[in-house]
């Protein structure tokens, strides 16, 4: 019987499929890196839609696949994947109208000021929260640069341009594969334009940093930065401090550079910003989808099949002349 670890819980009808194909599931109680090395020796196969430990593989060598519950690959370690011969697998797509529909509300709560108004309803009399009104926008005749026009992108530009009548600016590699909702521009150009700075794009060497002092710098000062791509794309420190000077309006953030932010983090003492941990993409339906998605992949990579979107094909043959028993 293979075992499979899953690092987040994942929906229930994901579970079922595992268990009516015989695999035997184990289910982290928390993220601790400490926690999933331990449960994770004793595992064929891990799920997760959190950053495994860099030293997941060496601490858990039964371990032959390794199955990313959404789009980032930057979730596994995958140079040490393929010196172990590790098959890793995503699901590219599959939460992103979910995390579409996450960008259109941070760009309506931000520019309509919700968080602040909610926050003084608690703490502060009706006339003063209410004052705050004053501050709200409307958006259509503002302007959204999507930065990495992927999927999401795309439905996020269809969201403002049809939806709201907003001008989109759309930067990506391949400018002549935008879709028409979005103009394509240059990423300075993006970013001196837009009223908010939409983050889609994956990290990848070149997307590292992208957004560090110098190009926070050239935002507009009543302009708001929405990252749901990867937190490293955004230099962190850089961030802070153009919020903490107000040299940007604000930002909402999804995603953080070293994953997840600890008590005491400097975002948290900022009242220009909205942080939520890592859930864009997480909602019932996709939920549903990604989980039966996920156990049907891990199925076939743990019976020798290739998966619908194997990460790395230069391990393949290295993975399926591994056998169960190769501890």
């Amino acid at each position: 019987m293979s075992r499979v670890l899953l690092v987040d819980p994942i929906d229930a009808s994901g579970e079922t499929l595992l268990r009516e194909h015989g695999a035997e599931v184990v289910v982290a109680p928390d993220g601790r890196a400490a926690t999933i090395r331990d449960l994770a020796r004793g595992c064929d196969a891990a799920i997760t839609r959190s950053r495994l430990p860099d030293d997941i593989f060496e601490a858990a060598p039964r371990l032959r696949a390794a199955m990313i519950h959404g789009t980032g690959t930057d979730l596994v370690p995958l140079p040490s994947a393929n010196a172990h011969g590790v098959a890793v697998a995503n699901l590219p797509g599959g939460n992103a109208q979910s995390v579409a529909e996450y960008c259109a509300m941070a760009v309506l709560m931000l520019a309509r000021n919700v968080f602040p108004i909610t926050t003084a309803m608690r703490s502060q009399p009706w006339d003063q929260a209410r004052a705050l009104g004053a501050r709200a926008h409307e958006i259509a005749a503002m302007t959204c640069g999507i930065v990495g026009v992927g999927e999401i992108g795309r439905r996020l530009a269809k969201f403002l341009r049809r939806g709201f009548e907003m001008r989109v600016l759309g930067n990506q590699r391949r400018l002549d594969r935008l879709p028409p909702e979005a103009e394509p521009v240059r990423l300075d150009d993006l970013v001196r334009q837009s009223d908010f700075v939409v983050i889609t794009c994956p990290l990848t060497p070149e997307t590292h940093h992208l957004f560090n002092a110098e190009r926070i710098a050239a935002m507009k000062p009543s302009a708001w930065l929405i990252n749901v791509g990867r937190g490293a794309v955004v230099e962190e420190a850089a961030l802070v401090a153009a919020l903490k000077d107000r040299r940007i309006a604000g930002a909402m953030l999804d995603v953080y550079e070293h994953y997840r932010i600890e008590p005491g983090h400097p975002l948290l003492a900022l009242d220009n910003v909205v942080l939520t941990p890592h859930l864009a993409g997480m909602t019932r339906e996709s939920r549903g989808r990604m989980g039966a998605a996920a156990a049907t992949d891990t199925l076939r990579m743990l019976s020798g099949e290739a998966p619908h979107h194997l990460v790395n094909p230069e391990v393949w043959s290295q993975f399926r002349a591994r056998r169960p028993q190769d501890r």
